[in-house]
């Protein structure tokens, strides 16, 4: 690998006249400066981002704020954490990862120090207190996730609302007419973690606009039979589920379904909306509209770099489309519910 006296020599200067070049601490002349940028092109000097970053007064990092919670699933978490960071490699920056509970503290530290150009926020709550913050800030903040109060903030987020309407959807388009919605645990709920809140609002609003019965249920454990019952006890008819909820939730429904003599997609049809998918666990056996941290977080990226380098204006809200997957686990509605025929 190249060092700082390759390129001294390849330049046929002094150490110090690069390292003044590269860090723009003094002047040097146009032709020094060619010769010196010349060289560190033929040798790939490795350092020379970090020194470009310098001579424009940058960090080339982007702190991402990710604070840790009781509840967090650590690996939907960090699967975001790290698509965030390849897609800030793919733009030459590294990435520092604040996971502090105190949220702000790590966001000031990032902009009063300059350890960051910019911040990615992430597991945003519909009154998140980094909100405030990032319109004080005079580094660029882009959130993944969308709070209640948007102005003045850029956003992106998965279009959640159209994830469940595309669910039910697909659900009464195939005769379903009494669903229900196995939501997060309530503690998530409580710390109004923002994306489920947008969940049930349009789950409720959107089933009464089709006409179905519905319910929510709110799983106070990881086993997803409690939250069953109480779906079935509130909803006899129930031949539809949508799920968006933790994943241990998920992975155990289709044996809380058999304990019951029900059966995926004979009995009861069920789509997965707005879940994360975890690559070291068994992937979610039903139609799903994913929230996958690889859709959003390169857009993220992507918006917070352009406004570093003053390529666009702030966007706004940006809601990326959810792409349906089919897993074969919705079908026709059985005639009569199997509770109802019994």
């Amino acid at each position: 690998m190249a060092t700082i006296d390759d390129v001294a020599r390849q330049a046929g200067v002094a150490i110090s006249t690069v390292s003044y070049a590269l860090s723009g601490k003094r002047k040097v002349s146009a032709d020094t400066r060619a010769r010196i940028e010349a060289a560190c092109v033929a040798l790939d000097y490795a350092p020379r981002a970090s020194a470009r970053a310098l001579a424009a007064n940058r960090s080339e990092v982007i702190a991402v704020t990710a604070p840790l919670h009781p509840d967090t699933d650590p690996s939907a978490h960090m699967a975001f954490a790290m698509e965030v960071t390849i897609a800030a490699r793919d733009h030459d920056y590294d990435t520092l990862l604040l996971v502090h509970d105190d949220a702000q503290q790590g966001m000031r530290r990032s902009a009063a120090t300059a350890l960051a150009d910019g911040i990615i926020v992430l597991d945003v709550a519909a009154h998140d207190e980094r909100a405030a913050l990032a319109r004080k800030l005079s580094c660029p903040v882009v959130f993944i996730g969308v709070p209640e109060d948007t102005e003045g903030l850029v956003c992106v987020d998965l279009d959640f609302e159209a994830a469940i309407r595309q669910s039910i959807d697909a659900l009464v388009e195939a005769g379903h007419r009494s669903v229900g919605l196995i939501s997060q645990h309530p503690e998530t709920l409580e710390r109004e973690s923002n994306y489920p809140l947008r969940v049930v609002h349009e789950f409720e609003r959107y089933a009464q606009s089709c006409g179905i019965d519905f319910a929510v249920t709110y799983p106070e454990t990881d086993d997803a039979a409690p939250a069953l019952d109480d779906l079935l006890a509130r909803l006899p008819g129930m031949t539809g589920v949508v799920l968006n909820t933790a994943n241990p939730v998920a992975q155990s429904l289709a044996a809380a379904l058999g304990a019951r003599g029900l059966t995926v997609p004979r009995d009861v049809s069920v789509i997965a909306a707005g879940m994360t998918p975890i690559m070291a666990r068994t992937p979610l056996p039903f139609d799903t509209l994913p929230l996958d941290p690889r859709l959003t977080c390169p857009v993220a990226v992507d918006i917070l770099v352009d406004l570093l380098e003053g390529k666009a204006p702030a966007r706004g809200v940006t809601l990326v489309t959810p792409i349906y997957q089919s897993q074969g686990s919705v079908a026709p509605a059985p005639v009569a519910s199997p509770l109802q025929a019994r």
